[in-house]
Parts: C-alpha cells; structure tokens; sequence
C-alpha cells in the first residue's frame, strides 16, 4: 500500500481546528489594534481585515457548518495565558509583546465562529497549540486521526500547528483560502512552504468532501 496525504476525512476520526481566530487578533478592538489611530491601523492591517471579513471569515463559517453537519469534532485554541499577568507565556511571547490575560475578552472566540454546546476550547500561551497544551492528549482520546487547520496566522501559528501535528502522526489538511496573513506574498509563501506536510483544499473543496459529493 502506498502511504499519501491525500486521504478524503473520515468524519469520525476527524477534528477541525480553528487557530487564534479571536478577538485579540481578528477584532478591530483587540488588544493588538484597538491602541493604532484610523490611519496607522488602514495603512498596516487595512488590507488584512478587508480580507478577513469580506471571504476568510465566511469561509471559516461555511467549513465550520459543514463539520458540524458531518459530525466533525470542532475545536478552537486561542491565544490566552492561564494567569492574569501572563507569567506563564512562552518567553518569545513575553519578547513579542503577547498579553491575552486568562478569562479576558480579547482570549474569545470572535463571535462569528463562536463555539457552541461543549466544543473544546484550549488556551495557549506559544506559537503552537501542540507545545502549550494537551492537545495531542484530547485527540487521542478523541479518537481523532485527522486533523483540519484554519486560522491565523498562516506563517506563524498555523504553520506551527501543521509541523507538530505532522511529527505527533496526525494527517493534515489545510483549508488555504480559511488561513490569512498580513500580505498575499506571505500566504502564499506560506502555504507553498507547509505543502510537504500536508493535503491542501480550498472551503468548497472540503464542503464538498464532506457532503458527499465527492468524486
């Protein structure tokens, strides 16, 4: 038999992974923009936001509903330290400047992708959610084998994620147009650069696999 990426979702053994799509980082408001003036926020993250909310959000919705359907486990990580003042972050996160305090608003879930019912949320204080949390643990016990990523950021967080999940033995695949960066040129460089480690669709595609309608 020979080994490939390329195996369709088996909803059962399967687990969408939302990375970081919260309102420290995906809200004008949040803690990382809400200090910018009008015209340093538009001439750095302009570009960005038109691009979150005009297609990456509605296509993280689309995929969302259509895990649900399936009966894939949805989960979500988000930036947020299990302390208010943040001892406990990674080093390169306290160099960075990351400051989610535990249990503020800016370490939920946007609204638009709200997590409902029990759906697991898991903080982390790293870049990837395998090194901060028991992640890999919970998808054990989950029984899950495979798992989706969509998120932020794509050459960052995302990019962490696919690797670890990859080494822990878990197939990958990514859904390219529900990831977003601060410039086309790094999501693109981005997803060229992870496309050894993992199976790449677009939202329709996956929709699609989901459905049934597969060829």
């Amino acid at each position: 038999m020979t080994l490939t990426r390329n195996v369709p979702l088996v909803p059962n053994q399967s687990a969408l992974l939302f990375i970081d799509v919260q309102n420290f980082s995906a809200h004008r408001q949040g803690a990382e923009f809400k200090e910018l003036s009008g015209a340093a926020f538009k001439e750095k993250y302009g570009w960005f936001f038109d691009q979150l909310n005009a297609r990456v959000i509605p296509n993280m919705q689309a995929i969302q509903a259509a895990c649900r359907a399936a009966g894939v486990e949805v989960m979500y990580t988000t930036i947020e330290s299990l302390t208010l003042d943040g001892r406990d972050r990674s080093l390169d996160y306290k160099i960075t400047g990351f400051h989610v305090p535990k249990g503020s608003w800016d370490g939920k879930v946007i609204d638009q992708i709200a997590p409902e019912g029990d759906e697991i949320v898991l903080p982390k204080s790293s870049s990837s959610v395998f090194v901060s949390t028991h992640i890999d643990y919970i998808l054990r016990n989950l029984g899950v084998k495979q798992v989706v990523m969509s998120g932020l950021i794509t050459d960052q967080c995302v990019e962490s994620a696919i690797r670890d999940a990859c080494d822990l033995g878990y197939l990958v695949t990514q859904v390219t147009d529900a990831c977003l960066t601060y410039s086309q040129e790094r999501h693109d460089h981005s997803l060229r650069t992870i496309k050894g480690y993992c199976r790449q669709v677009t939202s329709a595609e996956l929709i699609t696999e989901l459905s049934g309608d597969a060829a």
